[in-house]
Formats: C-alpha cells, structure tokens, sequence
C-alpha cells in the first residue's frame, strides 16, 4: 500500500448501498479467513493526492499482504455470488496500478459490516471478531466507522452527525473480546474512542460545513429488534443521547489489538417515545421503514448525510496521509526530515490506543507478535 499507515472504514448503515451504486468504488478483495471465520469482503480504495502536497515527507515501504483464493482474498467478481454491477460516480475510483503524473496514491480499505449486497447481517450476528483481525492482519492500526442510530435525546436532529465520545453497553452473549484463554484484557475504556481520530473527525467536518455535535453518549443494545419506550426512558436516566446496535464489541476489540477506532454516527430517526413537545407519537405503519418511526421527512436527511460520507471518508484518508507522514508508530525520521504534520490532530492529542497492551508487555506475558497474544 501507497502510504505510512494502513487506515480502513467499516461502513455501517447504508454501505451496502454505496457501493452498489457506486458511490465507493475500489478493487475487492473478498473475504479473508481468520481463526473466528471468514470476514466481510474487504475492498481497496485509493485517494489521489497532488504530490506537491506530499513534499518533505519520507516514504516507508508498506507492501500490501499477498492475495491467496486460500485465504478467500480474492480480486474482482468471483464465485456465484458477484458484488452488484457499479455506475461510474463521483465518489471513489478504482485504484489503478500505476500513480498518475504529479499525483500519489493513498490507499486503504473499507469494509461493509451488514454485508456488500444489502443488509444481510443484522447488528447481533455480525462476526465482529473476524472484521478486527482481518484488518489488524492486514496492516491497519487506524479505523473509522459509522453507524446511524435513533436520537435519545431531543437536541439532537436527524441527519445529523456526531462524533460519539463515549457508550453503555446493553449487548449480551456477543463474542466480546479475542482473549477467552489467558487471562489478559483488562484494560481501562477512558477514552472509549481514539480522541486523535476523534479530533481529526471534528476537523474534516467543520471543514465542511456540516452539521454535526462533537459529543455523544451512544448506547449499544442487542437488536434486531428496537427498543421499548420504557426501555428508551431508562437509557436516558443513564445520559445515553443515542441507540444503536453496532459499536459494541467493535470498538472494545480494537483496543485488545491496540488499534485507533473512532465512530461517526448520523441520526437516523427519533427513538421510541422521543417526541418534541405538544407533538403525538408517529403511528404504526405496517410495511413502512421501522414501521412508521422514520418519517419520509427523516428518510430525506438521512439520504443526504448518507451521501456525505464518500467526502468525508476522502479527506480524512488524505489529513491521515499527510499527518502519518512521519509519526506512525514504529517509524523513525530519516536524518535532515523534521515533522511537519498538516494539522494537530494526531501530533498534539495523546493517543493511548496503541499501547493499551503495555502492562503485559512489561510483564512479560506477551510478546510484539499480536497473533501470539490469542490462545484458541
């Protein structure tokens, strides 16, 4: 891969149909086999960016893994099932073999975690295990995801953005953590999310001009199903400001491999019981989109921020490039590079995601091959 980080998205809500309009384009890779099952196909995406912009910044080899059809990493339409046929538009393009003259390539990759055709896994029963390792086995120590849950608190709009900052977990008998056999995990949850990816996140949209709130308290429930308007009102005696069913145990897997993860949410709907004052709760509507909680008025802001996201996701691969020039873990300076990182985030901001496994390494219970970490 182009680049000194590997950075990856998982696409939540509405992903699946990005790419099957081609709104995200890149080269798919397929599913990649890990000890806790075959992950969500995986595809390859490329941002250009003027090298002009790229000057005084040193380049470390970072070969991608090599493809195997053992290991289900597959390029292209393969098997019965082929991802849906794509339209040419603006958003990402294939990545082609060779850097154009006067541009770079940055690369990474995205998964959809419902599914590329449509939402053919709901929230309980994606493997969530086998999309972190798949992606930490990769290379990527940076992840963005998104995640559309319903506003439990009123101040907030529907399609909206915000940049959650911290959840409650109302999930159980979900696969929660790689370390069954061990007895390592332990690890503090303050910050919940990456706050050097937070913090970019901030930037990229208010260099935008979206809407969006820079807090948020999400709660994770278990789904499919939604929620009761008793069970609405407990959420937000504990201060939860959204409901949603899919950051947990995503998040909590990425810090056991010492990974970056941040989450943008978009409001897709009021929760149960949540309506504005003098207003009556939305009736039920059989065959209609949560059956009459979404009004078509929420369908269109909920398309429209949807919509955004291609945008969003280039710039903050392209601000990840250009401030990873230099500091991504492990690498060094050459002699006469001084860093030079477009902005603060990710300099200034301390990030403890990547040594959240430092107590064992002190203690000698684990070694740098994260692999070993995982007894099965």
């Amino acid at each position: 891969m182009s680049g000194l980080y590997k950075f990856a998205v998982i696409g939540g809500s509405q992903a699946y149909d990005l790419l099957s309009r081609g709104a995200i384009q890149g080269k798919r890779l397929g599913e990649r086999k890990t000890p806790f099952g075959p992950s969500q196909p995986i595809y390859l995406l490329a941002v250009d960016i003027p090298k002009e912009e790229t000057e005084g910044a040193y380049k470390i080899p970072s070969p991608l893994p090599a493809l195997s059809e053992a290991e289900g990493m597959r390029e292209g339409r393969v098997g019965v099932n082929p991802p849906p046929p794509t339209q040419k538009m603006a958003g990402f393009q294939p990545t082609p073999s060779r850097q154009g003259r006067g541009i770079f390539k940055v690369e990474f990759f995205f998964l959809s975690r419902h599914g590329e055709r449509g939402y053919e896994v709901s929230a309980p029963f994606v493997n969530y295990r086998a999309n972190i390792y798949a992606l930490k086995d990769m290379g990527v120590n940076k992840i963005l995801a998104w995640s559309g849950p319903g506003a439990i608190n009123p101040r907030y709009k529907v399609g909206q953005f915000v940049v959650v900052d911290d959840l409650i977990d109302e999930t159980w008998n979900r696969e929660s953590t790689f370390f069954e056999k061990g007895g390592l995990g332990f690890i503090r949850q303050n910050p919940v999310f990456c706050p050097s990816l937070r913090n970019l996140m901030v930037e990229v949209l208010k260099g935008q001009g979206l809407n969006f709130s820079d807090k948020g308290v999400y709660v994770c429930t278990q789904g499919p199903r939604l929620e009761t308007p008793a069970e609405i009102k407990k959420f937000a005696s504990y201060g939860g400001d959204l409901v949603g069913m899919t950051l947990v145990p995503e998040v909590f897997l990425a810090r056991e491999l010492e990974m970056c993860y941040a989450a943008l949410c978009y409001v897709s709907n009021y929760a149960e019981g949540v309506v504005k004052s003098g207003v009556a709760p939305p009736p039920f509507k059989a065959g209609e989109l949560f059956e009459g909680l979404s009004s078509q008025e929420d369908k269109v802001a909920v398309a429209q921020a949807v919509s955004q996201f291609p945008a969003i996701i280039q710039e903050i691969a392209r601000r990840l490039h250009m401030e990873s020039s230099d500091i991504v873990a492990g690498a060094v300076a050459p002699p006469g590079i001084s860093k030079t990182p477009l902005t603060q985030s990710t300099d200034s901001i301390k990030c403890p995601c990547q040594s959240s496994m430092e107590r064992y390494r002190r203690e000698g219970r684990i070694g740098e091959d994260w692999r070993k970490w995982i007894k099965r």
